[in-house]
C-alpha cells in the first residue's frame, strides 16, 4: 500500500499539469503539419460556397412563390 501512496501524488500532478499541456502541444503540432487548404481545395470550397448561395436564393424564390399562391403551404408541410 505504501508504494501506491508514493505514486499517487506524482500521477495526479501528471494528469492535472503535464498531460493537458502535452495534449495541447501535440495537437497544435499536428495542425501545423497538416497546414491549411491547398489551392485546389480552396478553389473547390469557393465554388461550393457560390453554389450554396445560388441554391439558397432559389429556395427563397420558390418559398415566396408558394407563399403567394398557397398561403397555408407551411402549415400543411408540417
Amino acid at each position: 500500500m505504501h508504494f501506491f501512496e508514493f505514486l499517487f501524488v506524482p500521477s495526479i500532478l501528471f494528469m492535472v499539469v503535464v498531460m493537458p499541456i502535452w495534449i495541447t502541444l501535440h495537437y497544435r503540432y499536428k495542425s501545423r503539419l497538416a497546414g491549411g487548404l491547398s489551392d485546389d481545395e480552396q478553389k473547390q470550397l469557393d465554388e461550393l460556397l457560390r453554389t450554396v448561395d445560388t441554391l439558397v436564393g432559389r429556395i427563397d424564390t420558390l418559398e415566396s412563390i408558394l407563399d403567394d399562391s398557397q398561403p397555408n403551404w407551411r402549415r400543411r408541410a408540417e
